[in-house]
């Protein structure tokens, strides 16, 4: 971890986090998260010693080679980068890294340290979960606030969830106990999906795009969404069982319609950022 001396100066800056695990349905949101640090060319910083919080049974270290011949081995570990703005926009901190597997609550703990040393002004968490949904529409995407502010400025409505939660869920609520605003955007995953949902993880690199006021180029996620339902198709023609199922879900869409999706949050983040309002 930093110290105060070691800290980056910022400007504004906004933390977008993603984990993979429990709260990554289909990859969407650690995809979503490395691919905005990649897009906006962020750079390492610092990371969370993994040592106290990983089995590193479960998640295992890897090994790589450097010039072929030297062996590296690479820790699971939470990293953050920054990706600054050169618009005089907000500076953007993205934290990755998997979800910890013990001592949450001092994890979470290291967590807000972090974020309150670095000055972040908003955090905003992805995740992604199975649910009901079929491939081929929009992807529903909600997003939720504890902070009365945020909430009202967005229209959104507290969670109403209860029953097991994640890190996500964890740290939402640190946050909001150390004062600081956050809000939780969640993709939808169809629960027949392949492994890895580009077309999910897209939806969420449009709206963290947009709370953050950057640019982003969609060129390369956009193929590989296209490419995912074009996959999703022909396991749907190859399976009578999930073309069966798929025809289900597809009638309950049509009854009850499907969840906020995401060019709905995208006119309603727009029109917020019109109104220039702030956080």
């Amino acid at each position: 971890m930093l110290s105060d001396a070691d800290a980056p100066k910022l400007r504004n800056p906004i933390l977008i986090a993603a984990f993979e695990g429990w709260n990554d349905a289909g990859e969407a949101a650690s995809y979503a998260a490395g691919y905005l640090a990649r897009q906006w060319e962020a750079l390492p910083f610092a990371e969370i010693d993994p040592d106290e919080f990983f089995d590193f049974t479960e998640v295992r270290p890897e090994v790589s080679l450097i010039d072929g011949t030297t062996r590296r081995i690479l820790w699971p570990a939470t990293s953050f980068s920054i990706a600054r703005s050169t618009t005089g926009g907000p500076d953007v901190v993205i934290v990755r890294g998997p979800e910890p597997h013990l001592r949450w609550r001092t994890y979470t703990d290291a967590m807000v340290e972090l974020v309150e040393l670095l000055g972040i002004e908003l955090v905003i968490t992805l995740g992604a979960y199975l649910s009901e949904v079929t491939h081929g529409r929009p992807v529903p995407v909600n997003a939720t606030s504890s902070d009365p502010r945020l909430a009202e400025h967005h229209g959104l409505s507290p969670s109403l969830y209860e029953g097991p939660t994640g890190i996500v869920g964890v740290l939402s609520a640190a946050l909001g106990e150390a004062g600081i605003p956050s809000m939780s955007v969640w993709a939808s995953v169809p629960c027949y999906s392949l492994p890895t949902s580009p077309k999910a993880a897209l939806a969420l690199v449009r709206v963290a795009a947009r709370l953050v006021e950057r640019d982003i180029d969609e060129e390369e996620i956009s193929a590989e969404a296209a490419e995912y339902e074009e996959r999703m198709d022909e396991l749907v023609a190859e399976d009578d069982n999930v073309a069966e199922y798929v025809a289900r879900i597809e009638e309950m869409e049509e009854v009850i319609g499907a969840e906020l999706s995401t060019e709905g949050l995208t006119e309603e983040i727009e029109r917020f950022l019109r109104d220039g309002r702030q956080l």
